[in-house]
């Protein structure tokens, strides 16, 4: 089967918990974890929601891979309406809960309504309890972390929390599992927090069977694997470098946004690379970067696992951060260093553990700290908004304090937990925020990568590079080479991209291993484990499916055409170095083509030819 056919319904308001059959039906029409839970998202929710009412739903949700012997099944996503961007979320986390969810027996946990105490989750296989967590309200992550292994004395138990900022109303704040992997965009945390729903704790035991044929599943997942030891990206340069890796090369193609996204190259991007991760810097002569790190089940091992200068001054006086946590990838990287314009990479890792303790998205956060440096050097704020800190470009140690400030949401920090926009309408310059749909833009400048600049305009979830990741095609070649400068073919590239991603996102795999893996890798081994025929089309179709079912929920919540767009910066101001040298984002020559192959009318509504071919709800 695939699917353990059982789902939790978690009623915080009463606190009843109790167990539900999957729905078979729409597990074959969404296969799992982003597709189904949307589809039992949008079929509980009115769209109109408050994202912060107790009306709202979140959803916890595992693939049928999820918990296999599939390389990277160790996935999870949860669901809800995005308080940051009044759009759908579905925010994907790797470590090793969602296998444990999936051992416990649950292919979902779908909470609603709001406790009038803070409380936890406690599941252990079919038992499943609301606990009270009066004394974990108010803790960092890896505090509650601390005291759940502490109260339950199981060293094997799985730990989803929020920390202090989701707390305080941060409204990018992340849920972190397993103390640094993170569900982390659209601030899910933030959400998770409103339902005074603290943690979920999770042991399983049971296992995950169900697999329709344990033989050739075994056979496929293992040829699959050996297709990812043998790839170059996934075989080598993850496992060596991380996301990291991509610094470099993005900085020399001038496609590294940077102070606030004015221009496209930063002069200290060698500082905080990978390679720099890897060089001895510290006082014992010991580099940043410790070890990588794998996820459940997972045969790349991209994570990063770092350490701090011990005499750097983010940490001089603070023995609790000389340990090793979750090191810098790519996005984090970026949005704290080149966007800030901080080449520091001690205090980009020290800022980074802050983010993992206290669960914030550092490509939000970093983001929105960039655009209060431009506010500050612009004069719109000043030392009275900041509390005294000279917020400009450059400076790491503004950019500790006001990461304190905000993981605390004290002080001026409570105003960056607005986000970008918000921020930057506060202070009068909504032009400043380089958002869409009110979420931050990652790490690639759509100037010098077209491709990007569609996806980030047309993404569901507002701006985001894991919904269509045309770097891999437009400056890695995979799966063929297109050339990031055109925008022509760049609608079908990114509608490909958008369908396959929404696929693996259900599947339960990670989606890193489609830079060996095409939906040609993927779909025998959903074949292979989940009953029904599950050939390429039929996954495809799947993908194809979620986008619209998402596409539709934003549009009933009041979302339209005119947000798929990109702020003014990057449509009018030319990138001034590098091969992008002259070029904006042209959007206006890709927008209406992906509209017209979507079946969507020329303002970006779904038709009703849509709706009846991809069989959507009503």
């Amino acid at each position: 089967m695939g699917w353990t056919q059982k789902i939790l319904r978690v009623n915080l308001t009463d606190g009843s918990v109790k167990s539900e059959p999957l729905n078979r039906e729409w597990a074959h029409d969404y296969l799992g974890q982003r597709g189904l839970a949307t589809r039992y998202f949008v079929a509980e929710v009115d769209p109109g929601v408050d994202a912060l009412g107790p009306d709202n739903k979140m959803i916890m949700a595992t693939g049928p891979l999820t918990g296999t012997m599939a390389s990277t099944g160790g996935r999870y996503s949860v669901i809800c309406k995005s308080p940051l961007t009044g759009a759908i979320a579905c925010s994907n986390s790797g470590g090793f809960l969602g296998a444990e969810m999936k051992n416990a027996g649950w292919d979902m946990i779908i909470f609603e309504g709001r406790s009038p105490t803070p409380v936890y989750l406690y599941v252990e296989n079919d038992r499943a309890e609301l606990r009270p967590a009066d004394d974990l309200w108010g803790k960092s992550v890896w505090e509650t972390d601390e005291l759940l292994h502490k109260k339950h004395q199981d060293p094997q138990l799985r730990v989803a929390t929020v920390g202090r900022a989701a707390e305080a109303g941060c409204l990018y704040s992340a849920i972190i599992n397993d103390l640094h992997r993170a569900a982390g965009r659209s601030g899910v945390g933030t959400v998770m927090a409103s339902k005074n729903l603290k943690a979920v704790a999770i042991r399983g035991t049971r296992g995950v069977g169900n697999i329709k044929d344990p033989i050739r599943f075994m056979n496929v997942t293992r040829e699959q694997k050996k297709v990812l030891a043998d790839n170059a990206v996934t075989g080598q340069g993850l496992p060596t470098y991380g996301t990291q890796v991509l610094m470099n090369v993005i900085n020399e193609i001038g496609a590294l946004p940077t102070r606030n996204m004015r221009e496209v190259r930063f002069e200290g991007a060698g500082k905080v690379s990978a390679e720099a991760m890897h060089e001895p810097r510290h006082s014992d002569g010991k580099p940043n970067l410790t070890t990588n790190a794998g996820c459940f089940g997972c045969t790349i091992a991209c994570g990063r696992i770092s350490t701090i200068d011990r005499g750097h001054f983010s940490v001089a006086n603070k023995p609790e951060y000389w340990g090793n946590s979750g090191g810098l990838e790519y996005e984090a990287a970026w949005a704290l260093g080149p966007d800030t314009g901080v080449d520091d990479l001690d205090a980009l890792t020290y800022v980074n553990f802050l983010c993992n303790e206290d669960g914030m998205d550092p490509i939000s956060f970093g983001s929105t700290v960039a655009a209060a440096m431009e506010l500050f050097e612009e004069g719109a704020i000043t030392t009275e908004d900041t509390g005294g800190i000279e917020l400009r470009f450059g400076s790491a140690e503004a950019l500790v304090a006001v990461t304190e400030l905000t993981a605390r949401g004290e002080g001026f920090g409570k105003a960056l937990g607005l986000g970008s926009r918000r921020l930057c309408e506060k202070y009068g310059h909504p032009e400043l925020s380089m958002t869409v749909k009110s979420q931050e833009f990652p790490a690639y400048d759509p100037r010098g990568i077209q491709g990007m600049g569609l996806t980030y305009a047309t993404s569901n979830r507002g701006a985001c590079h894991l919904r269509s990741y045309t770097v891999s095609s437009e400056v890695l070649g995979i799966p063929v080479k297109t050339d990031p400068l055109e925008t022509d073919g760049k609608p079908e590239l990114v509608i490909a991209f958008q369908d396959a991603t929404a696929a693996v996102d259900s599947s339960g795999l990670c989606i890193f291993t489609t830079f060996a893996w095409s939906l040609e890798n993927i779909a025998p081994q959903i074949d292979a484990a989940c009953e029904g025929d599950w050939p390429v089309e039929r996954v495809a179709e799947v993908g194809a499916r979620i986008w619209q079912l998402e596409r539709d929920f934003n549009m009933k919540a009041g979302l339209t055409g005119a947000d798929d767009t990109l702020p003014g910066r990057l449509l009018k101001d030319a990138a001034n170095v590098g091969p992008a040298t002259g070029k904006v984002a042209g959007l206006d020559q890709m927008l209406p083509k992906y509209y017209e192959l979507r079946g969507w009318t020329a303002d970006g509504q779904l038709t009703d030819e849509v709706r009846s071919k991809f069989n959507l709800p009503a």
